[in-house]
């Protein structure tokens, strides 16, 4: 059931209300401010609870590693078929966990006195098990992209990697000890949008994984824990009080900003060795123009709001990253 709001409003007053809450800049006034409800989602609603700024999260990682295959096949051979499968499998597990966490944060509660925009199950736009259908959806469809894959490749193990992957998924907020609520969100991401989806998608092209894939793995887990931190910086004072421990909790604010940093500009470092062999690479490093702003911003954000920013601008960070530099690998 959707959770009850504090009083009864029209579906007009209910959405300024929301509105409102969603857009304060005063961590202190959303705390204590539940988020209303404003009528049945719209078809708006459920596109933006599908969180289209994360999706270049998917996308780099498959481009990437897509790239260090054809590397290993050579020749400038690839497979588009496999390449196709293997991004449909890593949307839908982006867009399936990002359903997900709505309807577990939103039951639990987390999601009342959120900072951001509003989500579906906790300000009671959808009825919560609307939300987990959908959710469990898309973690279908990735289920047979990925059996596909698995049929084309031979690789009958590759099963067993999906499973935990969409396991994983779900127990990132959903269950009675989500892990997410203990400071491992990152590890996830790094795991999973990062070394799995990476080195993954140079495997079913290649059936091996080189130093392009790995290491690449490496800087795409690293841009999408940034995203991540920016978010969860954003909502830290929320999470708090919702006893959701965050990595930004368990570390603080100010910790949190230096691991943003970190996680952003660690990966262009990665770019300038493999610049030393794929030359192209370099014009990756016009991705900066985009990381370093993202920093500025996180670095000196006074309000949540601005790190909404941030998170915008690192996740087009990861997006440049991933396709440069499976393009300079590639050609």
């Amino acid at each position: 059931m959707a959770r009850p709001t504090d009083g009864e409003t029209t579906p007009d007053t209910s959405r300024k209300k929301s509105r409102t809450y969603a857009r304060s800049g005063n961590p202190a006034r959303a705390a204590r401010e539940p988020v209303a409800a404003r009528g049945p989602a719209t078809f708006g609603d459920w596109v933006g609870a599908a969180r289209l700024r994360t999706l270049p999260l998917a996308i780099a990682p498959v481009v990437l590693g897509t790239g260090a295959g054809v590397v290993a096949l050579g020749a400038g051979q690839w497979h588009p078929t496999r390449a196709v499968l293997a991004l449909v499998v890593a949307l839908a597990l982006q867009i399936g966990v990002n359903y997900a966490n709505d309807y577990s944060d939103g039951i639990r509660g987390t999601d009342d006195h959120r900072v951001g925009p509003a989500r579906l199950t906790g300000a009671g736009l959808a009825k919560p098990r609307h939300v987990l259908i959908v959710a469990l959806s898309f973690f279908a469809v990735a289920g047979l992209a990925g059996l596909a894959l698995t049929v084309i490749t031979q690789q009958w193990w590759l099963i067993a990697v999906g499973l935990v992957a969409i396991v994983a998924a779900w127990f990132y907020t959903g269950g009675k000890h989500p892990y997410g609520y203990a400071g491992l969100g990152e590890l996830f991401v790094f795991v999973f949008f990062g070394l799995v989806a990476t080195a993954g998608s140079a495997f079913v092209q290649a059936l091996t994984v080189n130093l392009e894939g790995w290491l690449g793995g490496v800087g795409a887990g690293l841009l999408a824990c940034a995203v991540l931190m920016a978010n969860n910086l954003r909502d830290v004072t929320q999470d708090r009080a919702a006893g959701k421990r965050t990595l930004a909790v368990l570390v603080g604010a100010t910790a949190g900003r230096v691991l943003f940093i970190v996680f952003t500009l660690v990966p262009f470092a990665i770019v300038v060795f493999f610049a030393l062999f794929y030359p192209p690479a370099w014009l990756v490093l016009f991705g900066l123009l985009l990381a370093l702003p993202a920093c500025i911003i996180v670095a000196t954000a006074k309000a949540p709001r601005e790190l909404l920013i941030a998170l915008q601008l690192a996740s087009f960070t990861a997006l440049v990253y991933g396709v440069g530099l499976g393009l300079a690998f590639a050609f």
